[in-house]
């Protein structure tokens, strides 16, 4: 064979491999329900295991969007909640983010700060719309250098959870409404085996409900400062409230850090604590632990501010990565919906959306005080040092339980540790 016939042959060959390999290649999504868009979802739903929240997401919810939106593929993937930030944080830095992240409320800020979050309240039309439909205290939760950069998924909050035993061994007939009832059913309970209360630590998501119904805060409202908020007369008096009945044996050890404390969950049922602060997915802890103990749920005792508890759960953000932004969009706007949000109920999610609340409660009626609560839980700091502030104070409130400083100097050192994390952003 001629040079160049082997050459216009090879040539040929070329052409028509070339012309195979692109037939057999798939073409460009373009949003057909023969090419559909695929947006990814990272999150916790299973906890890298198999739940009822995530058989809940995978077998009935994403079919039921697919269905509604032809043109658009879901593929969720699980991370271990333990995991998860640290392959966002990886994933961040080698731009291959998901398109949609179920993201921890303390995260947010610390995400958008890095520039890999885009701001719903910019791209979306009917934002503000979604937004006020949602709990104040849970929306705040994605508010950061002006903008919303997530909406609410679900959430939960803390109430007051008592046991009967803890309220007969005081004598009365209800769980403590009040900061004064704690106290004079702390004093009831002495000499007995039962302590008034318990909690597993000093961090943000333990004290701000007693600082928030004490009338006190953490920072101002712009976030600037912690020195003079923090330190205020209110937390004093409310921390030393705390810290005199930790003094006198009716706050458990744990609360400091103790490891051979009995934890919250089974010294409520087993009866050596009246009262704990906890979340609604303590029910099914105990159904399954302890099925003879009936939890009685009532709001956090109130203060001079009231009755305020901590906002706690997930929000759902858009990535700067997504290539199919105006899909994953649309899985948001699902997410807000009756339909996504009523169906995560059973399975221990608090509904987002305000007007909901009702049949929240008509499918578990024990979530009537967790709803009541929400109404007015609150956010923890909205900072990019936001899992800092646990740190702090636990590290500087444990000296004043154990009496070694002041309640006014330990919040006054806390304060200025926080004054710099706000500085930073």
């Amino acid at each position: 064979m001629k040079r160049s016939t082997r050459l216009g042959a090879a040539v040929a060959i070329a052409a028509a491999v070339a012309i195979a390999t692109t037939g057999c290649s798939a073409p460009e999504p373009d949003g057909t329900p023969e090419n559909p868009y695929t947006i990814t979802f990272w999150g916790s739903y299973g906890n890298g295991g198999n739940s009822a929240q995530q058989e809940v997401l995978n077998d009935t919810l994403i079919p039921a969007f697919e269905e509604a939106h032809p043109g658009i593929k879901v593929e969720y993937v699980d991370v271990p909640y333990d995991d998860l930030l640290q392959k966002l944080t990886t994933s961040a830095a080698g731009d291959a983010l998901p398109d949609l992240v179920r993201a921890d409320l303390g995260w947010v800020p610390r995400f958008a700060d890095l520039g890999v979050l885009v701001p719903l309240s910019d791209v979306m039309d009917d934002f503000q719309e979604l937004a006020d439909a949602t709990y104040p205290g849970v929306l705040a939760t994605n508010l950061y250098d002006g903008k919303y950069w997530g909406l609410p998924l679900d959430t939960n909050t803390r109430v007051l959870i008592s046991s009967q035993a803890g309220l007969d061994a005081a004598g009365v007939d209800a769980p403590p409404a009040t900061f004064e009832e704690l106290v004079a059913q702390a004093d009831a309970l002495e000499g007995t085996d039962v302590m008034a209360f318990a909690d597993g630590g000093l961090g943000a998501w333990n004290l701000m409900p007693w600082i928030w119904s004490g009338g006190g805060d953490i920072a101002d409202p712009d976030l600037t400062v912690s020195t003079g908020y923090l330190n205020s007369p209110e937390n004093i008096e409310t921390i030393q409230m705390l810290v005199d009945l930790y003094a006198a044996g009716q706050i458990s050890t744990g609360i400091t850090g103790n490891s051979g404390a009995v934890p919250t969950s089974e010294g409520l049922p087993g009866g050596q604590y009246a009262n704990i602060l906890d979340g609604p997915w303590m029910n099914g802890i105990w159904a399954d632990q302890f099925p003879d103990f009936e939890p009685i749920y009532s709001p956090v005792p109130a203060g001079p501010g009231g009755s305020v508890s901590v906002v706690g759960g997930e929000d759902i953000v858009l990535t700067a990565s997504s290539k199919y932004q105006d899909a994953a969009l649309e899985f948001i706007r699902f997410t807000q919906s009756e339909e996504f949000q009523l169906a995560l109920v059973p399975t221990g999610q608090l509904t987002v959306i305000q007007a909901l609340g009702d049949q929240q409660v008509e499918l578990m009626p024990y979530l009537s005080v967790f709803t009541e609560q929400l109404a007015t839980a609150r956010a923890r700091l909205a900072i990019t040092g936001g899992a800092e502030v646990d740190g702090i104070l636990n590290t500087e409130l444990t000296p004043a339980f154990e009496g070694t400083v002041s309640v006014k100097d330990a919040l006054t050192k806390a304060a200025e540790q926080i004054d710099a994390l706000l500085a930073e952003g």
